[in-house]
C-alpha cells in the first residue's frame, strides 16, 4: 500500500497521519478549513489540532475530497459521526471500488441509529462492497498517540480480510492492533462509553466521590453489555478494548472532550455555554439523544443513559438526577 486518504482533520485524523506517515505511507488528508490546509501544506503542522507535533513529510492536504481520495488504496473516515453520511456521500463519485474503507468515528446515528460502519455501508453502496468497510476504535486519545504514547486498539470489519488489512496497516511497536469479528459490539461499546464519560465528568464536577464513579462505570458498563446484546452483539466484547479499555480512558482522562462537558455540567455551567467554547465535539452529546430513543423505543432499561439526557436536555439538576439513580428499586447486579 502507498498512498492512504483521511477525510478529516481533527485531533484523531491528525493523529494517525502521524502514525502512518511515519510508517512509510503517503497520506492525503482532507479539510474543510483553508487555515488547516495551508497549514499542513506549508508549515508541516495542522494549526487547530495537536498543533504542537509536527506531521511528516509524506503528509499533505486538500480542500477537495477528490483529491484527496485520488490513487488512495485505504480511505479513512475521521470525521463526526453525525457529519460521516453527508461527507462519505461526497467522496462516493470518487472511489474506484477498490478501496478499503475504515471509520475511527463513534456515535450512532440519531433518527436511522445506524453505526458508523453501517452508514458507510449504507451510503457508499453500489460504489465499495460492504466486505471492504471496516473500523479502527479502542482506548486512544489522539494527544497520546500523536506522541507515539503506548496505545492498544482494535480493528474490526464485515470480512476478515479486510480487517486484517487494516490490522497490518496500521500496527506500529507504540500502536498495537488487535482483532475483533464483531464489528457491531466494537461500535456500541465506542460510542455509549462517551455517554458514561459525560456522567463520569459530572461525578468529579459535582465533588460525589470515587465510590460514586466506581459505581459509575460499571453500571455504565452493564448498559453497554445490555444494548449490544439486545442487537445481538457479542456480551465478550464489551471485556475488551472497545468496551471496558475505553470506557476507563474515557471516564478518568484529562484529555476526555466528553469528561470535560460533563465536569463543566457538575460544576453548574451550561450545556450551551460549554460546547460553545469548545473546538472539538464531544460525541456523547448526540449520542445520548440517539440512544435513548432506542432504549426508549424498545423498551430497554438503561438508567444511567437515560438520567445523562435529562440533565443534558430537559434541565434536570445532576444531584437530582444521581438521586433519582441512587433509590431505583433493588435489583439483581448480574442480570442483563
Amino acid at each position: 500500500m502507498k498512498k492512504i486518504s483521511i477525510i478529516g482533520a481533527g485531533s484523531f485524523g491528525t493523529a494517525i497521519a502521524v502514525v502512518l506517515g511515519h510508517s512509510g505511507y503517503s497520506i492525503s488528508i482532507w479539510a474543510r478549513e483553508k487555515e488547516v490546509v495551508d497549514g499542513i501544506n506549508q508549515d508541516g503542522y495542522n494549526p487547530e489540532y495537536i498543533s504542537d507535533v509536527e506531521l511528516p513529510k509524506s503528509v499533505s492536504a486538500s480542500y477537495a475530497i477528490k483529491d484527496a481520495v485520488m490513487e488512495s488504496e485505504m480511505v479513512v473516515f475521521a470525521t463526526p459521526s453525525h457529519a460521516l453520511r453527508e461527507v462519505a456521500g461526497k467522496a462516493k463519485a470518487h472511489l474506484t471500488g477498490n478501496e478499503i474503507i475504515v471509520s475511527v468515528a463513534k456515535g450512532i446515528e440519531q433518527d436511522s441509529l445506524m453505526t458508523p460502519s453501517q452508514i458507510l455501508v449504507d451510503v457508499l453502496e453500489g460504489a465499495v462492497l460492504e466486505d471492504q468497510i471496516g473500523i479502527l476504535t479502542g482506548p486512544s486519545h489522539a494527544e497520546e498517540v500523536s506522541k507515539f504514547k503506548p496505545t492498544a486498539i482494535t480493528a474490526s470489519a464485515y470480512s476478515k480480510r479486510a480487517a486484517r488489512i487494516i490490522q497490518e496497516t496500521f500496527m506500529t511497536p507504540m500502536f498495537r492492533v488487535y482483532l475483533n469479528y464483531d464489528i457491531l459490539g466494537a461500535e456500541i461499546g465506542g460510542a455509549l462509553k462517551n455517554i458514561m464519560a459525560i456522567a463520569a465528568g459530572i461525578i468529579d464536577g459535582a465533588e460525589l466521590g470515587d465510590n460514586a464513579k466506581a459505581a459509575l462505570m460499571t453500571r455504565g458498563l452493564h448498559e453497554m453489555k445490555r444494548m449490544g446484546c439486545a442487537l445481538g452483539a457479542s456480551q465478550d466484547t464489551f471485556s475488551g478494548l472497545t468496551g471496558m479499555g475505553d470506557l476507563i480512558v474515557t471516564c478518568t482522562s484529562e484529555h476526555s472532550r466528553n469528561r470535560y462537558v460533563g465536569y463543566n455540567i457538575g460544576q453548574g455551567k451550561s450545556l450551551q455555554e460549554i460546547t460553545s467554547g469548545m473546538n472539538m465535539i464531544a460525541e456523547g452529546v448526540k449520542t445520548a439523544k440517539s440512544v435513548t430513543q432506542w432504549s426508549r423505543r424498545n423498551n430497554i432499561e438503561m438508567p444511567i443513559t437515560d438520567a445523562v439526557y435529562k440533565v443534558l436536555f430537559e434541565n434536570m439538576d445532576p444531584k437530582d438526577a444521581v438521586n433519582e439513580l441512587m433509590t431505583r428499586n433493588a435489583k439483581d447486579e448480574i442480570m442483563i
